[in-house]
């Protein structure tokens, strides 16, 4: 009998703490793009933040929004996807912008001269958005087609997730081969793990599809991978750094 008479409270504490989780799935991904966006329009300098980053968020999220019509997920993982695209196509308008109006080379490259060297390094936004839409109605069509297939949509699943998963491994990387972390945003790699862990535990929580989990403790552990460099690499002793501008293509962050 008690218990049923705070049924009244529960019930709806219930639903308020599902409707929060939701809303952090859907727009807790975007939160550490925020700072790094103001920042960018403040200074009118894009160097420090590596367009690569975009493309492999526009491309992991359209193959999950794909994925969703071979098997559908919990609505807030559809969202967020969303959510990201137009983050990230925001992100790619400002730093196109920034980097045309301090770029010395005046030859402009576009998407439509298909030149594998100036992949993604294109002088208007327009043509990310050609390349998004062309990569988007391939995939479509591809979808669209092997659908009924239970292995390709699983393998779809699986491609969207692992291709998220892997966005901190080039700083990783680059941590290792420079044996330091001068010049990686702390707060955002913080942010990043906090984030991916709350994700991941949604995930197990809400039984999503196993691709989901499995690649969301894969982004933990490189998270935290890249958290114990800062930290390893912060107790050694520091050496004279030679004045050499680092290229924006080593800062993934």
């Amino acid at each position: 009998m008690e218990a049923e008479g705070l049924d009244w409270l529960l019930v709806p504490l219930h639903q308020l703490v599902s409707w929060g989780a939701a809303g952090a799935i859907v727009f807790g991904g975007v939160v550490p793009y925020i700072p790094q966006y103001r920042d960018i329009r403040r200074t009118q300098n894009a160097e420090g933040f590596s367009t690569y980053v975009c493309l492999v968020l526009l491309v992991a999220n359209i193959l999950r929004i794909l994925f969703w019509f071979g098997r559908h997920f919990e609505s807030p993982l559809l969202w967020q996807s969303i959510v990201m695209i137009l983050t990230m196509l925001l992100m790619l308008k400002l730093c196109t912008e920034v980097r045309v109006t301090n770029e010395l080379n005046v030859k402009r490259r576009f998407f439509a001269d298909f030149d594998p060297h100036h992949f993604w390094h294109w002088s208007s936004f327009g043509d990310y958005v050609q390349c998004v839409l062309a990569f988007t109605g391939v995939a479509g069509y591809v979808t669209y087609l092997s659908i009924d297939s239970a292995l390709f949509v699983e393998t779809l699943g699986f491609l969207a997730v692992l291709t998220e998963a892997t966005l901190g491994v080039p700083q990783l990387y680059r941590n290792y081969r420079h044996q330091s972390t001068e010049g990686m945003s702390i707060k955002m790699v913080l942010m990043w793990t906090s984030g991916d862990t709350f994700k991941t535990a949604y995930f197990l929580l809400n039984g999503a599809p196993l691709q989901f989990s499995v690649c969301g403790l894969l982004q933990v552990l490189v998270d935290l991978a890249i958290l114990g460099q800062a930290y390893a690499f912060a107790r050694r002793p520091q050496k004279p750094a030679p004045h050499v501008a680092h290229p924006a293509s080593a800062k993934a962050l």
